[in-house]
């Protein structure tokens, strides 16, 4: 039981790390401007073939830490991760969301961490909420609890919490001896959420059907209106992660490369669609030449498998030290990961286009 659910966590957050690196080099770009200027994807095209993360795999660091160092008291869990992202926006990350910016901001203004949320349908909460799944997903309040609270502290719209519950429930019943079926994550699901989700409920019902026919992706994406690429509206991102990962759940790389193809925000979509598919097939189950080449410091391959199985054996009665992070280092690793941005948005103005 322990070997599986240590497969289950640290796949999970090496699955969130590598979809992230992936399709962080094409976020933003619709689906025709990337196929234009990307043909092929078989590796990182972020800097000289080497692979970088954002703030998806930050977030989801920052939860599992609170988890970790709280043993999953929910209480304990909401102080510690307010802190954590209290101090990750002194870290100067690139790309922050505009309701995550601004919810920090109240953060440090003083706030209270149940005061601090805005109003927003985004998918921040979406892209951090796979490790509390992978982590509690057979405790079924704790894990709502657990969802909320992690939620809150940045978005307080429904919807984004109906989103986060989604993606936990997803990479909890991933994590099983045997792959679900389309029809029982959507029964499992219904049976989670409240009345008031029934406009979630029914394209959640979309995916589960488009992937039971095995019907591609691009043309699910379109029946959403989303033609030109999958926007951070969190009922876009989620039905979209769940139709392909119901497709392939046992296969991270054309699950990943499919998703990305897609355009628009293709780093959080991976990254969620990593989340859950690698809670399934572990690290054995992702390209190791993807693992090879993501550069990443100080959150090395390393650290993240540290990190996963310190996770596995922390609960209320063994709460588990925090992992020591230099700030030096991350300012050092932000200012490279700033450049590297940069330099990408000027080659985007560039052909072809």
């Amino acid at each position: 039981m322990t070997n599986a659910k240590t497969n289950a966590i640290v796949g999970c957050l090496l699955g969130t790390a590598v979809g992230d690196a992936m399709g962080l080099p094409y976020e933003g770009l619709s689906k025709r401007r990337q196929q234009r200027m990307y043909p092929q994807i078989q590796g990182y095209d972020f800097l000289l073939g080497k692979g970088m993360v954002s703030d998806d795999t930050e977030h989801t660091c920052m939860v599992a830490h609170a988890l970790m160092i709280s043993g999953g008291n929910v209480a304990k869990f909401q102080t510690k991760l307010a802190w954590k992202f209290r101090f990750w926006l002194l870290g100067l990350p690139a790309g922050v969301g505009w309701a995550t910016l601004r919810s920090l901001v109240k953060l440090w203004l003083g706030f209270r961490a149940d005061r601090s949320g805005v109003f927003s349908a985004g998918n921040g909460p979406a892209m951090r909420s796979a490790i509390i799944g992978a982590c509690y997903g057979y405790d079924l309040p704790k894990l709502r609890a657990l969802v909320q609270t992690s939620t809150r502290l940045t978005h307080t719209d429904p919807k984004a919490e109906y989103g986060a519950l989604a993606v936990a429930i997803a990479t909890y019943l991933s994590s099983q001896q045997s792959p679900i079926s389309p029809q029982d994550y959507y029964q499992t699901l219904e049976n989670s959420l409240p009345v008031n989700a029934a406009q979630f409920l029914s394209l959640i019902h979309q995916a589960c059907e488009s992937a039971a026919n095995q019907e591609s992706a691009a043309k699910f994406a379109v029946r959403l209106g989303l033609k030109h690429g999958i926007t951070g509206y969190i009922y876009h991102t989620v039905p979209i992660a769940i139709q392909v990962w119901l497709k392939y759940p046992e296969d991270y790389q054309k699950a990943i490369t499919e998703i990305i193809r897609l355009g628009g925000d293709t780093d959080t979509t991976a990254a969620i669609l990593g989340g859950i598919i690698g809670s399934r097939v572990g690290q054995t189950g992702i390209p190791q030449r993807w693992l090879d080449h993501l550069w990443e410091w100080p959150r090395t391959v390393q650290w993240l498998e540290t990190l996963g199985k310190s996770l596995v054996v922390s609960d209320e009665a063994m709460i588990q030290p925090p992992l020591s992070l230099s700030i030096f280092a991350l300012l050092l690793r932000n200012v490279v990961f700033l450049i590297v941005v940069l330099l990408h948005g000027i080659r985007r103005l560039l052909p072809p286009y």
